[in-house]
């Protein structure tokens, strides 16, 4: 049984993320989380793997991360009874392909970088209600197929801006059970409203994103009484340093502090080292870090409540060129230790 407050679905008997892995490309395997990942590549191209493009290195990238959640859940894909994917492709495409391979009913989401909390969000919502026993939530990025897609070809040679984050090469895959089984409990879902505060410099994504999560996160507290201090951690992604500086401030100004406030976009790279400009970003980014660390310390005790909000920037390659600004969005995703239920 759920209960609807406002935009917060409440389970009193929660879903539980059964299984999870998380893969990651050269760059994140550099990182302070590679520890965490099940599966790092220092050749993100797969030439081994007769990818042809970048494109299809995506794909594998995903359908491996999916591959390794179900080893880990010990089950096959024919026990799965949907997966819920997306990723920054034109229309879902990685997505797409990896499906036609797993062979598993199959429903694209697109978040744009929000994707996994929002396929966490109607996984979750379709495992509490009993539609499904065995649900998947995945998606992915790839630093050179976002490039390409988004701004210039690598080969172009484009100095990037200070405020420009770094497309995650990542893929996270979360296997969902109902209540009542072994995992990492979903304790409530919000979903998110679509905030545009004109922002249009591309370069600049964590801006544009930061209403959406102020937003998602105010409507959050506010349905549920909770303050951001019930929590061990309040994750965002990705808004990089200058979206997690903006949410600061602006939290503080609605007088909701966030003293626990984590960025996944700060945390996959070691930002200064790295030379990641503002941080990470991409649909694989906050997937590979609840994958790779915030689960893992669910499961482990480090954390006992966390929140999981994820947010995408919603341009298109074509809505930038006509001068639209960025609408951003952000879901939420309440998660707890097993032993706090």
């Amino acid at each position: 049984m759920a209960i609807r407050r406002k935009d917060t679905v409440l389970f009193e008997k929660p879903p539980v993320i059964a299984a999870w892995a998380a893969a990651g490309g050269k760059k994140e395997s550099e990182g302070p989380l590679a520890p965490g990942f099940d599966f790092l590549t220092q050749d993100a191209s797969f030439p081994d793997q007769s990818c042809a493009n970048w494109e299809q290195a995506e794909s594998f990238l995903q359908q491996k991360a999916a591959e390794l959640c179900l080893r880990k859940a010990g089950i096959s894909r024919k026990e799965v009874d949907l997966a819920l994917a997306g990723d920054l492709q034109a229309q879902c495409t990685a997505s797409n392909y990896t499906m036609r391979a797993l062979e598993i009913p199959f429903a694209g989401v697109y978040g744009a970088c929000s994707t996994m909390a929002e396929t966490l969000c109607l996984a979750a919502s379709l495992a509490a209600g009993g539609i499904v026993h065995q649900v998947m939530a995945l998606t992915s990025s790839h630093f050179c197929a976002a490039e390409r897609q988004f701004r210039t070809p690598l080969d172009y040679g484009a100095k990037r801006t200070p405020t420009a984050q770094w497309t995650a090469t990542a893929a996270g895959a979360c296997l969902l059970r109902g209540p009542g089984q072994r995992g990492v409990p979903v304790l409530s879902v919000t979903f998110g409203r679509v905030q545009d505060y004109a922002v249009h410099d591309i370069n600049n994504m964590g801006a544009a994103m930061m209403p959406a999560a102020a937003s998602t996160l105010l409507r959050y507290f506010a349905a549920t009484g909770a303050a951001p201090t019930d929590f061990d951690a309040v994750f965002t992604g990705d808004l990089g340093e200058v979206g997690s500086a903006l949410l600061k401030e602006q939290m503080e100004r609605e007088g909701i502090p966030l003293p626990n406030h984590k960025d996944c976009g700060c945390l996959l790279y070691d930002v200064p080292a790295q030379n990641v400009q503002a941080g990470g970003s991409g649909a694989g980014c906050s997937a590979a870090v609840l994958c790779s660390h915030i689960l893992p310390g669910l499961q482990s005790g480090q954390y006992h409540r966390v929140l999981f909000v994820a947010t995408g920037a919603l341009m298109s390659q074509t809505t930038f060129l006509q001068g639209e600004s960025i609408p951003g969005i952000a879901h939420c995703v309440e998660l707890a230790g097993e032993e706090t239920v």
